[in-house]
């Protein structure tokens, strides 16, 4: 029977919550599976090395510190930027604490306003927390060339790439 090894693509059914309240923030119950490559930084690494060796079928419980999961949050995540940087038709719309946003730095919130300044804050959402997981192995596979060099898993639950010219029947460029 295949392991969770680098170098498998995996798929698992998962349910993630916070370990004090058993809130769930996460859930790939009721959809596809969640499809990763192993060892090439899709998951966060704690969930990699705690489902390391597990075989399908096979259900896995484990409880991550937040430096294992999404890191501690950081104060220089947190930036001022000036509101004239923003797009008009965000600021039209009304900036408001709260707000999540997506930036070419990825995805932040907005934690502060003034008249001429936002303050943004680029740390995860789930920075600084401790994360429950309940995993279930659903499927273990070698990747393929393709998987390899792109460095993620394909197809349903992974990674699809749009069909382009000269790209043959793989869907994948």
């Amino acid at each position: 029977m295949k392991t969770i090894e680098n170098d498998k693509v995996v798929k698992v059914h998962y349910r993630g919550v916070f370990p004090e309240d058993d809130q769930e923030f996460d859930s790939s119950h009721g959809s596809e599976p969640l499809a990763f490559l192993v060892g090439h930084k899709q998951m966060i690494p704690g969930f990699e090395r705690e489902m390391m060796g597990a075989e399908v079928g096979e259900k896995r419980e484990f409880t991550l510190m937040a430096k294992d999961a999404y890191g501690e949050q950081t104060d220089e995540a947190i930036m001022d930027i000036p509101k004239s940087e923003f797009p008009e038709e965000v600021i039209q719309e009304g900036l408001e604490l709260g707000m999540t946003l997506m930036s070419a730095m990825g995805p932040f919130r907005i934690v502060g306003l003034t008249d001429d300044i936002v303050k943004c804050d680029f740390n995860h959402m789930l920075a600084g927390r401790a994360l429950k997981f309940e995993v279930e192995v659903v499927e273990v596979r070698d990747a393929t060339d393709e998987e390899l060099t792109h460095g993620h898993a394909h197809g349903p639950g992974g990674h699809e790439h749009e069909k382009k010219d000269g790209c043959g029947d793989s869907n994948c460029c």
